[in-house]
């Protein structure tokens, strides 16, 4: 069993028949999917950033989820792939870094290094993402590697302001 952290991101409203879900209704719907298919899910709070890459878009609302995984990469990214479809994301009409309902990133997958056409891990951009890393660094535990800690801290506090804001906690118990 691997540890993973998934970022989780929406800007996006999904129009689910009757329902409107805002990007926040999205993450919590998606954190409640999470917490069926990882072990010993943790929830971060949200934070609320300004677009990256495409700047002509709504702000985004982000966070990150830790938790264990028994399975291989590939399969962790269907399942994720399969809970941003359920909840809005339609890949084939997007543009890419632009609006989306959803969007799961396989941040870390344990100690794994991995360049396919379809996954990279751990995630290219990890450490230019002050909406990853600001609620990576509020769950990373204490049996977590020093090392890794030092790293993402170092990251993030060299990193320009990205308008990073917290939200606020949307899923699962205080830490």
């Amino acid at each position: 069993m691997e540890r993973v952290v998934l970022g989780l991101g929406s800007n996006r409203q999904f129009l689910t028949g009757a329902a409107v879900l805002s990007p926040v209704e999205i993450l919590k719907a998606a954190c409640a999917k999470l917490d069926i298919l990882l072990r010993e899910a943790v929830f971060s709070s949200v934070y609320i950033s300004r677009p990256m890459y495409v700047e002509d878009q709504c702000d985004f609302y982000n966070m990150v989820v830790r938790g264990f995984w028994k399975g291989t990469p590939e399969e962790l990214l269907s399942e994720t792939q399969a809970i941003e479809a359920e909840l809005g994301r339609d890949r084939s009409r997007e543009i890419r870094n632009g609006p989306r309902t959803l969007d799961i990133d396989i941040e870390l997958f344990g100690n794994s290094a991995l360049t396919s056409p379809d996954l990279v891990i751990p995630h290219p951009r990890l450490l230019e993402r002050s909406f990853v890393l600001v609620p990576l660094l509020e769950i990373l535990d204490k049996s977590a590697d020093k090392s890794d800690v030092a790293v993402f801290k170092n990251a993030q506090e060299n990193l320009p302001d990205q308008g990073v804001r917290y939200y606020g906690r949307i899923y699962g118990k205080d830490r």
